[in-house]
């Protein structure tokens, strides 16, 4: 058996799910902190794991979360964390307010990337999420076959690009989302790149590295995107989760959610088992790497699912977080 490992912010802290060699299902709370805004997996060094908090700087882990360590940026917000999936040690922290920090020694020390401060018009950046109302980085992605290529995205004002590992940036990319939620490179392919939001169509994608993008509209009739991956081997086929109003989408039990997987020139709705419409957000959209077909959805309130076949089908997996809030990972 092929077992794997989920983590997830959950809204007290972090949990863990994992499979035994029998296939049972076994849930750990591994950071109790509420303070925990995000994290990300280091896929450089197995096991590897860190978190961003709401002013205690950036926390990691090496054993999947059984331990962690403190390991700088105390007092600062961190809202996005993403490690590199080509230079050992190398991760990128974004904060609130918008700003961007590099590690290159696995976060025990980091350098700010000042040229981020720099990007046009970033005086317009204003979210109305939550106070004080400033644009914050929601979004870091790495491409998989350049380790200077990057892509950050604000929750709301812009997705930009830089080149040279963060010295320099463009201004808002054409197409892409200014809302941004969720952000994220092809596995394999770094001309390929993915973006959910709330603003524009709720979901763009880019083929040409994040230079300019599309937002693909047919067969989508929701706006307020969300979560999104892509399928390992084919990258024309992703997936995006969607409700019709942030109002809905972050609700307790009536988010009227779907999830869309989007292949030629059109979005089909996936069934198959799910629940119609979804009453939980799909915070999390998660394929496996090494398994083309995979996809895991995890939902606002603990609940996984799991499709082995592009989300023809789905099976409800025995296992629950208590939460799942913004952040996704699979070990």
């Amino acid at each position: 058996m092929n077992a794997k490992t989920l983590i997830a912010v959950t809204g007290s802290g972090m949990a863990r799910a994992c499979q035994d060699a029998e296939g049972t299902w076994h849930v750990a709370q591994i950071l109790a902190e509420p303070a925990v805004r995000c994290l990300t997996v280091d896929r450089l060094n197995p096991g590897r794991v860190y978190a961003g908090t709401n002013g205690a700087g950036v926390r990691r882990s090496d054993d999947t979360g059984a331990t962690w360590q403190t390991c700088g940026l105390n007092g600062r917000i961190i809202t996005a964390v993403a490690a590199s999936p080509t230079r050992p040690g190398h991760v990128y922290a974004g904060t609130k307010p918008a700003g961007l920090f590099v590690s290159s020694d696995g976060g025990q020390s980091w350098d700010e990337l000042i040229g981020f401060k720099r990007i046009p018009w970033r005086w317009l950046w204003f979210s109305p999420a939550e106070k004080p109302f400033i644009g914050y980085v929601q979004a870091i992605a790495i491409s998989p076959s350049d380790p200077g290529h990057l892509m950050v995205g604000i929750e709301a004002g812009a997705t930009v690009l830089s080149l040279d590992g963060g010295q320099t940036w463009t201004r808002h990319r054409r197409g892409a989302l200014r809302d941004c939620h969720s952000l994220s490179f092809h596995a394999k392919q770094g001309n390929w790149v993915y973006e959910a939001g709330g603003s524009g169509g709720g979901a763009a994608f880019s083929s040409n590295g994040g230079d300019t993008w599309v937002q693909p509209r047919a067969g989508l009739d929701r706006h307020y995107g969300w979560a999104v991956a892509a399928d390992p081997a084919q990258p024309q086929i992703w997936y995006v989760s969607m409700s019709p109003t942030p109002f809905k989408a972050h609700s307790e039990h009536a988010a009227e959610a779907y999830i869309f997987r989007h292949e030629g020139d059109h979005w089909h709705r996936l069934g198959g088992g799910l629940p119609q419409p979804l009453c939980h957000m799909p915070y999390g959209l998660i394929t496996d790497p090494d398994a083309p077909g995979i996809l895991y959805a995890g939902l606002g309130n603990g609940d996984f699912w799991l499709s082995r076949d592009r989300g023809d089908t789905w099976q409800q997996l025995p296992v629950n977080l208590g939460g799942i809030h913004r952040a996704l990972a699979l070990l």
